[in-house]
């Protein structure tokens, strides 16, 4: 009994001595100072908007673009020619599209480059250039320079390579970016491509990059025996279609590869 009465008397003591620390700590804190005013914490919303730098594309990383470029876009619809693959793997496609698109230089589709004038899709460059059947030793006519990029893929496939814009600013850029590309050897000129470039023909295959309402007789006179010419046929502002032509001596050849969408072929005719 003795041992319980003792017992409790260390708990009410316990109790007393923690009741009273309590009650001193609430005055000791009554009695500190508090400021006049809490700003509250900014919301993301009310917070001003810093400039953000943009950030700077290592050259790494354009070339992981074009191998998944030519892994997801182009590859597999269908364009197996591995010297194509390799060729579109190999030219810094960030180098022809206006700094404002850099972003999407290796974007599936095509982009301004000013003029009315575009720098085509990815995939459908690779789809006419790999229907050329191009060889090492062929003579290519492009009509379209554009910004130089069908040039340049032209270029790291075969030995000869010429180039015909009709307007002087396109051409005269196309040609100083192929230059410090090293690109040297691709041969251009400022000039109306319906009429090719008769100086340097027959070619082994002629690529056009803009769409007549018509095929030009001219390109097809201009064509090789045993060449290929790979062109969009319609009107504009609609689809045309894009056409194969073969040439065997007096027989000319059209098969029909689809659907296309390409800005007109400017010129007089």
């Amino acid at each position: 009994m003795r041992n319980r009465t003792g017992q409790l008397s260390l708990a009410l003591l316990a109790g007393i001595l923690l009741t009273a620390f309590l009650v001193l700590a609430w005055g000791r804190l009554n009695q500190a100072p508090r400021p006049d005013h809490v700003e509250p914490l900014p919301s993301p919303a009310t917070t001003d908007t810093l400039p953000v730098p943009a950030p700077e594309i290592r050259e790494d990383s354009y070339t992981e673009a074009r191998r998944v470029m030519v892994e997801y876009q182009i590859r597999p619809r269908g364009v197996h020619d591995e010297r194509v693959l390799t060729a579109m793997e190999a030219v810094p496609r960030q180098e022809f599209v206006p700094e404002e698109y850099l972003q999407a230089a290796y974007s599936d589709g095509p982009l301004p480059i000013g003029h009315g004038q575009t720098i085509s899709q990815p995939y459908i460059v690779a789809v006419m250039t790999e229907l050329l059947e191009l060889e090492e030793a062929d003579r290519v006519l492009e009509i379209g320079t554009g910004s130089g990029y069908q040039a340049a893929v032209l270029a790291e496939i075969v030995d000869e390579v010429y180039t015909v814009e009709i307007i002087p600013a396109l051409a005269e850029s196309a040609r100083e970016r192929l230059d410090r590309l090293g690109y040297g050897s691709v041969v251009s000129v400022n000039s109306d491509g319906y009429y090719g470039w008769e100086e340097y023909a027959p070619y082994d295959a002629i690529i056009v990059t803009a769409a007549p309402d018509h095929v030009p007789q001219s390109l097809v006179e201009q064509l090789k025996d045993g060449g290929r010419m790979v062109i969009p046929v319609g009107p504009v502002g609609w689809y045309q279609t894009l056409w194969l032509i073969t040439k065997e001596g007096e027989e000319v050849e059209y098969h029909n590869k689809g659907g296309v969408t390409f800005v007109p072929l400017t010129g007089e005719h």
